[in-house]
């Protein structure tokens, strides 16, 4: 091979190697750019992957703090018989306007009602029929006194079944042979029963009275009776007699032979739900409520 040749392929060589060693390094660093990218784009899709979470979570905890606010609340409340009626139909209005809120009525005499509050039943409303059940549970610390209110006021009245012809005219007249039984509430725990005693003790024939006596163990019990004419004649409330079928009013007890009938209504002590307890409450002394109230015989306290 000539000299310039040798010297050509050396160079040659040479160059070839140059070029392999420059491609090496640009091959490098492009590989090492796409890395970086890589790395980027990873950390940037990691980002916004952790940036979607804790909206998520945020979310959740928004989404679990809105269903803690509007979490179902059962409201138990202790209710005198003589206000199942228009309980029941404020019941199904209240519920429909506040559907996270479930009201539970137990109906009975204020007295076993008053019983079961201070041996501890759930309760977190108690309305009677009387002030003397109330206050009783008042001064045992039982209730929140801050809350309670006298908000109804109702009659007591005589009543018997319709078409028995008895002559029956009057509340004197239980003392005389018209009567052979009439049905009473129970003096000792149902309210209406208690009226009923001072009622006959004003006029002087208590005693004649309690003999010819059925106890019943709520008003309503009593309303029955009449109803059916397992009894000659009954005492009530106007408001149970405005709703009782089959029967009669005779008349409403004579002024001054009882006390007022007073319907207070306050919060348990107990309750676990007195802020909603207390908008409840609320809502019984709107002008609304009191309307359906004085629909059914009730009228405002004085």
């Amino acid at each position: 091979m000539a000299r310039a040749d040798i010297f050509k392929e050396q160079n040659l060589k040479k160059y070839n190697k140059k070029m392999t060693v420059v491609m090496t390094t640009i091959l490098a660093a492009m590989l090492l750019a796409g890395c970086e990218s890589e790395t980027k784009n990873a950390a940037d899709t990691g980002a916004a992957a952790s940036e979607t979470n804790a909206q998520a979570d945020v979310e959740t905890g928004s989404m679990a703090q809105d269903t803690e606010n509007g979490e179902a609340v059962e409201l138990t409340i202790l209710a005198a018989a003589s206000l199942t009626d228009v309980c029941n139909e404020i019941k199904t209005e209240y519920e429909a306007a506040h559907p996270n809120v479930t009201l539970n009525f137990s109906y009975g005499a204020s007295g076993a009602l008053q019983t079961q509050i201070e041996e501890g039943a759930p309760a977190d409303l108690f309305f009677s029929a009387a002030t003397k059940q109330m206050t009783a549970l008042n001064d045992e610390g039982l209730m929140d006194s801050d809350s309670i209110v006298k908000l109804l006021e109702n009659k007591v009245v005589l009543i018997v079944p319709e078409g028995r012809d008895k002559d029956i005219t009057s509340f004197e007249d239980v003392a005389t042979d018209k009567v052979g039984m009439i049905g009473l509430g129970e003096p000792g725990s149902v309210p209406v029963g208690q009226y009923s005693e001072e009622i006959f003790t004003s006029l002087g024939i208590w005693d004649t009275v309690k003999t010819k006596a059925n106890y019943g163990s709520d008003v309503r019990t009593v309303l029955s009776w009449v109803e059916t004419g397992a009894v000659d004649c009954g005492v009530v409330y106007a408001t149970d007699a405005y709703v009782g079928e089959n029967i009669k009013i005779v008349c409403e007890a004579p002024a001054g032979s009882c006390k007022q009938v007073i319907y207070p209504v306050g919060i348990v002590k107990a309750s676990e739900h007195a802020d909603v307890a207390a908008e409840f409450l609320a809502y019984l002394q709107t002008d609304h409520t009191m309307q359906k109230f004085e629909s059914y015989g009730f009228s405002a306290a004085e």
